[in-house]
């Protein structure tokens, strides 16, 4: 019988051993247990205290400057220009001399006159002597009253139209324009010249249909120039019928000019305040939107994030002023954007940005 060798013996029987010791530990090792999930550790923000402050509600309208009064002076008389009294952008006072015309005839014609009337008066003195004497009736005096009184009319004519070739201001202002030069021939109302007056001054505003109610004559109003300046006056009109075109109502607010330095024509921004309420001062950079595109702010309440809906009242330098949120706000400072209303979160004190604290 032939001999099996034993080195392939040996080499199956290692193999034999080797692959139980697998399968045994296969068998024996436990299953896997279920994954283990580390929950997320809340999002720390910053946060500061907020109440709400007592802030005027204002209302800010953009319009123009208008003089108080303006005038077209015009002539009461016909004739040439003769002469001008006063420059261009002179001060004059009620009264004043502003332009004379030529004299023409008028002289003559009132000696015409003056005669007349002298004959009319001797008329009238031998008729009434005669009349007393009973040599004539009543009714040749009453005639020769009549005429004395149309030769005293027409004297009296004569000097007006004279007085009317002085054209005098009608009343106090700056001459703002002549219109008739020197030489110039004016019909009776021929446009001489214009008068504005300039103190006090009108903001002209239109006041918005919604707000018409808000605004009425004694209330303030702070008047702001593009230059800088800055004036304090109130509201005097508020149009009772709108401007059928752009349904505003026509606002003038009347401050002071008593050493006219504020020209009429110019640009003004009208500032009224309307209201006082309670609203936050917040940068403008902490205001979101939410999922509905509602403006509002990000707080935390009991660990949670909450959404508060904001409506902007007021700007000024120092931030935005907003309604909505309550009184008292722990307001998201410092990374609202990162989270949601509903969230969960840690705190921690942190101005907003731009600002020193809260």
């Amino acid at each position: 019988m032939p001999r099996i060798p034993r080195r392939p013996l040996v080499i199956a029987a290692v193999l034999l051993v080797a692959a139980a010791w697998i399968l045994s530990g296969l068998l024996t090792r436990p299953g896997p247990g279920p994954e283990r999930r580390e929950e997320p550790r809340p999002m720390t923000v910053g946060v500061a205290e907020r109440r709400a402050e007592p802030v005027e509600e204002l209302l800010v309208l953009q319009g123009d400057v208008e003089p108080d009064r303006h005038m077209v002076v015009r002539a009461e008389t016909a004739g040439q220009v003769a002469e001008w009294a006063v420059p261009r952008g002179a001060r004059v006072a009620e009264g004043d001399l502003l332009a004379r015309l030529k004299m023409d005839d008028r002289e003559a014609q009132l000696r015409r006159a003056e005669a007349r009337l002298a004959g009319a008066r001797s008329d009238y003195e031998a008729t009434k002597a005669m009349a007393e004497d009973n040599f004539i009736g009543e009714l040749n005096v009453a005639v020769k009253e009549a005429e004395l009184e149309a030769a005293r009319a027409e004297v009296e004519a004569v000097r007006l139209d004279i007085e009317h070739t002085r054209i005098k201001a009608p009343m106090g202002g700056t001459v703002n324009r002549r219109i008739a030069e020197r030489g110039d021939f004016l019909q009776l109302g021929g446009q001489v010249a214009e008068i504005v007056v300039n103190d006090p001054l009108l903001a002209v505003v239109q006041v918005p249909q919604h707000r018409e109610g808000d605004v009425e004559p004694g209330q303030e109003a702070r008047i702001r120039f593009l230059d800088g300046r800055r004036a304090e006056g109130e509201v005097t009109f508020v149009a009772p019928l709108a401007d059928p075109a752009t349904r505003t109502f026509r606002l003038e607010a009347t401050f002071p000019n008593p050493d006219g330095d504020l020209p009429s024509g110019i640009s003004a921004e009208v500032v009224i305040p309307v209201a006082e309420t309670k609203a936050h001062r917040v940068s403008p950079s902490l205001l979101v939107l939410n999922d509905d595109g509602e403006l509002g702010l990000r707080a935390v309440e009991d660990g949670e994030v909450v959404f508060h809906e904001a409506e902007i009242i007021r700007a000024d330098e120092q931030g935005v002023w907003v309604t909505g949120p309550p009184n008292a706000l722990t307001l998201i400072t410092v990374g609202g954007g990162f989270v949601r209303a509903g969230e969960t979160v840690h705190t921690e004190a942190a101005p907003a940005p731009g600002e020193g604290g809260p």
